[in-house]
């Protein structure tokens, strides 16, 4: 590694983990605003590109799932002296449990289905509202997880942490952007203005920086929970993907589309998460 970057590692253990989480989703959550700002410049996306980019941010989030999240529970855990497969399944079941109790209360709708499919409590609220609820659903466990590797800097404040930490946060800023085209683009062609699209757009994104600072605070405050954490967030994740991302991303004929997008993402985020964590 370069001495500069060395250095400049070295000088962000001294940070509070906290703030790092802060600092690091709050790039994500302009990762997704811009995304959204490509309303700005089209009004249609092209089904073969939307599948692309869904299956895209559904590949970079099962890898993450498991070599930024999973493999590290289970290391640290038996660091610990703890079976490592306990704490990867109580906490990555819990993490789909609670997703799916958000679901269930929630009210939101997927992009593909019609109003009166909406999921989750019934409301009177408008279809723009409960699209952006479904993609905010969604960005929670991606701001737990980021902060949650943070906040692992307190049990392990070593620069592998950190790398990971940051390669974590740079795949889900990476996925980010295809999300957030994907819900302020099809809001301007249902007849929203460009500006009200993509601020509903960027808007989804906001619960990043908050959880994110929720996990790392969390992580902090109980460090014996930190493998069971990151298996919770790998499994709220990974139940987004399976739930939303992966079904949304089949839509039409153009399913070979959001297959490569899938594999490109998750060869994208394998590749970062063992060449650079």
């Amino acid at each position: 590694m370069h001495p500069y970057t060395t250095m400049n590692i070295e000088f962000l253990l001294d940070y509070n983990p906290i703030l790092l989480a802060l600092f690091a989703t709050l790039f994500t959550w302009g990762v997704t605003a811009l995304g959204s700002s490509m309303v700005f410049f089209f009004k249609k996306i092209n089904q073969k590109v939307l599948n692309s980019m869904l299956g895209f941010a559904a590949g970079v989030m099962i890898a993450a799932s498991f070599w930024s999240l999973l493999q590290p529970a289970i290391e640290m855990a038996e660091e610990s002296g703890v079976k490592g497969w306990i704490p990867a399944l109580v906490g990555f079941l819990s993490g789909g449990a609670f997703l799916l109790l958000v679901d269930k209360l929630l009210p939101h709708l997927h992009m593909s289905l019609k109003i009166d499919e909406a999921e989750g409590i019934k409301t009177r609220w408008q279809r723009s509202v409960l699209l952006v609820l479904a993609i905010t659903i969604h960005n929670i466990p991606e701001g737990l997880a980021v902060g949650v590797a943070f906040g692992a800097l307190a049990h392990s404040p070593d620069m592998g942490v950190l790398v990971g930490a940051m390669v974590l946060a740079f795949g889900i800023g990476l996925q980010n952007f295809p999300e957030g085209a994907a819900v302020s683009i099809p809001l301007r062609r249902e007849g929203f203005s460009r500006l009200k699209a993509f601020n509903y757009g960027q808007l989804s994104g906001i619960v990043e920086p908050i959880s994110g600072v929720v996990g790392a605070y969390l992580v902090l405050t109980m460090t014996p929970i930190l493998p069971y954490a990151l298996a919770f967030a790998a499994g709220a994740m990974m139940f987004v993907v399976i739930e939303e991302l992966i079904p949304e991303s089949q839509t039409g004929n153009e399913t070979d589309y959001s297959t490569i997008g899938a594999m490109l993402g998750f060869a994208v985020m394998m590749t970062l998460d063992v060449a650079l964590g």
